[in-house]
Order: structure tokens, then C-alpha cells, then sequence
């Protein structure tokens, strides 16, 4: 039998190649928009990829599975109830898919979505029964799904219960837990480990959501923490359930004074470096969002504007191409091109930089009083302690300068670890604020770990 994970590290997502090595055929499930490193595994493997199987219509990225029905002329198999708008062959639940002595079993399991599926494998050359459970977005390492991008949050919450206790739990304990999103998804939620796989007892005995045995207090506790929405889930589950994407988005190189251009027409400048390399030198009016860390894709389907073309600013031509792809992964397709030489080209025509002061958490607190804090942190984290006098806006709600925020004094922007505070920090900047100072090394938690005063919610 051929298993293997393959993973995109910068949305959390997880995708799975599974075939018969003797009868030379594999399937793919859920794949990313990416999809040379299935067909190079395939090659290397010696199978042909003859079927694409979606666990459900996903909301945080778009599917590949119209590149690789292109690619490979496999047929793409999807729940019934998804509704899609392609040619596809649909399932229900106990329909199995046979690949040479390799059995993929669908097992229905709504909840995250009203069609979502997980797939349990066999493998006849060892044993009848399921080795391992491909949960998707149901059943995660430490966490279960969000029940709240297809229908209501609680109506979701109910449906994954008993998609927990009614299917999957009643596998063997010792059947393999192979999810569909690691730590870092949106799709899940804080208890979401870094972990690739589990198993059904470990899970059973350590995910303390599933200790919850009565079902409204399950659903009090999995509705209780949700973070914010994506602004674009409904966008992309809409590219996912429509004609089959199979092309990306045409990306060309801008001199700097073509970037000029397309800043004064309106246009999104988007740093891709590190927040340090931002700080230290940007063009004026860009915002920070550094690709070299996870969540690229995810902050900025936040702060893109879907009608606003984007223009990307890296170190060189290579970081503009790879940040397309990426923003393509997230349905975000209007992109103007990527700036020719990176930030280099743009400081050897001398032409004027923007910076930004950075303290870290000590001197912030040897500062307290001279200066204002915006705490750009989410709702639950800001309720379970936050920095006395602090005002508070989630980073991806700030579309204009915070109310209470005086943009003539310097403000100190902190979050967690001063990640999602390099964005903030940039779109304060962008918005008018004149001394912007980002918080970096640490956040509010360094704070309290250094004995400084929290005030809690």
C-alpha cells in the first residue's frame, strides 16, 4: 500500500496520496491548488492518478482537484450533497472507491459542512478493517472542526457530535487519525496540534472535547471560543462548488516606477519580507505581511480588498512568484505583478523609505504611560488578560485609525508575538498614524511572564 502526507505548511493544510504500488493506480485526497508534488510522487512511485476525492467543499483554500482532472484525467468524486457545478461522480455514505487491494470508504460526517465525508482505509493484503480514518475537518489532533462556514454555528456543532460519537469514535482505538488541517488552520480551533496523525484512543483519552459526553454542553463549549470568520470563506467554498479551476494568475515584474504607478491608481502594496526588513526600510504606504512565517495566505485574504489589485514587494523576483502562488491558494487572483529586483531595485534609485521603531516588551513596560498600546490580538485572548489602559482592535478589523487612538502621540502595537502586530503596525501607518512602534521578541503573555500588571475581562 502507498501512503503518504502531503502538506502545505503556510495554511495548515493537510492532503493524501493512497494507492495499490502493485496495481499501479492512487487516488488523492483533498489536494492543494499546487499539484506538481502529486504528480511527481506518482511518477516516482509508478501509479497513475485515476480518481480525486474531496472530503467536502473547503472554505480556506482552493481545491486542485480541476488541475489534476486536467493533469491526469482522473475522476473527481465528491458527497452528493455538495452541489457542486462539475463533472464529478458522486458517493454516499459506505461507498467504496478500490484501489488494487486498497479499499477507501466513505463514512459520512456532517457537521463542518452538511456533505462533509471522511474516508476510512483498507488494506485487504493485512486485515478487513479500517487501519486509519482520514478525518478531514472533522476530527482533529487535539481539537474537532468549527462548526459555524456552511450553516449555524450550534445546527453545526449538534451535526459534528454525533458525527464524533455515532462514527468515528466507534472505530478501533487503535485506527489511525490522519486530519485534514494541523495547528495554525483556521478551520479548527486553539487546541489544534502540530502533530501530523493520531489515533482513535489517544484522541478518545486526551482531546478534551471529546470527554464532553452531553451533547448541549459540547456544543456550548465548541461554539464558546470560535475566532472570527474569514472574510473570503464564501468566496472560495463558491470557486470550489463551481466550473473547474485550471489555470493560475499571470504575474509580471514592475520596475519601481511602474509600482509607483500602480500605488497612486490605487493599487495594494503588499511586503513580503520580514517584518525586521520591513521595519528597517519599506516603501511608504505598503503593508507587512511576511510569507516566510505560516499564515501568509490567511492575513492577507484578511487585509486584501477583493476589487483592490495587489502588488507584492520581496527581497527578490523569486518571492513575488512565490507569493502569487500562495494568494492564488486563497482565491486571491487580482495581482499586479511583484516589483522587479525586490525592495533592492527600489532603494538603488534612492527613492524614499519608510521605518518603523521597534522595542520589545521590557522597554515598552520602562515606557508605560509615555506611550498609547493597541493590543491587536482576538476577542478571547484580549478577554483573558490584556495590558491595563491598552485599547484593543483585532488586526484585521482595523480599516481606518482605532477610535480612542490620538494619531499625533506614538502608539506601541503588540500582539502575541509581534507577528500580527508587524501587520498592524503597517496598516496604522497606511491609515495616518504618525510614530507607529511595533512591539517585537514576546507579547502580552512576556508581559505578564515578566511580572508586569494584566487586567482580565
Amino acid at each position: 500500500m502507498i501512503f503518504r502526507q502531503i502538506v502545505h505548511d503556510d495554511l495548515g493544510c493537510a492532503s493524501y496520496l493512497v494507492g495499490d504500488e502493485d496495481a499501479g493506480v492512487a487516488a488523492v485526497i483533498d489536494p492543494r491548488f499546487e499539484i506538481g508534488e502529486y504528480l511527481e510522487l506518482a511518477s516516482y512511485l509508478n501509479v497513475r492518478i485515476e480518481h480525486v476525492l474531496e472530503t467536502h467543499n473547503h472554505a480556506d483554500h482552493v481545491s486542485g482537484h480541476g488541475r489534476l482532472a486536467a493533469a491526469t484525467g482522473a475522476t473527481i468524486h465528491v458527497h452528493s450533497d455538495a452541489g457542486v457545478a462539475y463533472d464529478h461522480e458522486p458517493f454516499e455514505d459506505g461507498d467504496e472507491i478500490e484501489l488494487g487491494s486498497v479499499r477507501v470508504r466513505a463514512m459520512h460526517t456532517p457537521g463542518h459542512r452538511p456533505e462533509h465525508t471522511a474516508f476510512a482505509l483498507i488494506d485487504l493484503d493485512r486485515g478487513e478493517e479500517p487501519w486509519a480514518i482520514l478525518t478531514g475537518d472533522t476530527l482533529f489532533v487535539g481539537d474537532i472542526a468549527r462548526p459555524d462556514l456552511a450553516v449555524d454555528k450550534r445546527e453545526g456543532a449538534h451535526a459534528i457530535f454525533h458525527s464524533l460519537h455515532d462514527r468515528l469514535l466507534t472505530l478501533a482505538p487503535e485506527t489511525e487519525v490522519w486530519p485534514g488541517h494541523l495547528g495554525g488552520s483556521l478551520c479548527g480551533g486553539p487546541g489544534m496540534d502540530m502533530k501530523v496523525s493520531s489515533t482513535i484512543g489517544y484522541e478518545t483519552r486526551h482531546n478534551s472535547l471529546l470527554h464532553e459526553k452531553d451533547e448541549d454542553a459540547f456544543v456550548d463549549r465548541a461554539v464558546g471560543s470560535l475566532p472570527p470568520q474569514p472574510p473570503n470563506f464564501k468566496a472560495v467554498v463558491e470557486i470550489n462548488r463551481g466550473p473547474l479551476v485550471t489555470g493560475g494568475v499571470e504575474i509580471i515584474p514592475l520596475t519601481p516606477r511602474q509600482v509607483e504607478q500602480r500605488q497612486a491608481q490605487g493599487a495594494l502594496l503588499v511586503d513580503v519580507r520580514t517584518d525586521l526588513q520591513f521595519d528597517d526600510a519599506h516603501i511608504p504606504g505598503s503593508l507587512s505581511n511576511t510569507m516566510l512565517r505560516s499564515g501568509f495566505g490567511t492575513k492577507l485574504a484578511w487585509i486584501a480588498n477583493p476589487e483592490q489589485e495587489i502588488v507584492f514587494i520581496g527581497r527578490d523576483d523569486e518571492d513575488g512568484r512565490l507569493a502569487a502562488r500562495l494568494a492564488v491558494a486563497v482565491g486571491v487572483r487580482n495581482l499586479g505583478g511583484y516589483l522587479h529586483g525586490g525592495m533592492t531595485s527600489w532603494r538603488a534609485e534612492h527613492r524614499d523609505v519608510g521605518r518603523v521603531e521597534r522595542i520589545d516588551v521590557r522597554e515598552l513596560h520602562d515606557r508605560n504611560g509615555a506611550l498609547q498600546v493597541l493590543d491587536v490580538r482576538e476577542d478571547t485572548e484580549w478577554r483573558e488578560g490584556h495590558i491595563p489602559d491598552s485599547l484593543h482592535v483585532p488586526y484585521h478589523d482595523i480599516d481606518s485609525l482605532p477610535k480612542g487612538l490620538d494619531p499625533a502621540e506614538p502608539v506601541a502595537v503588540i500582539c502575541a508575538s509581534g507577528q500580527r502586530s508587524a501587520v498592524a503596525a503597517s496598516l496604522l501607518k497606511a491609515h495616518g498614524a504618525g510614530e507607529v512602534i511595533h512591539v517585537v521578541d514576546g507579547g502580552v503573555g512576556t508581559w505578564e511572564r515578566l511580572g508586569f500588571p494584566i487586567e482580565r475581562a
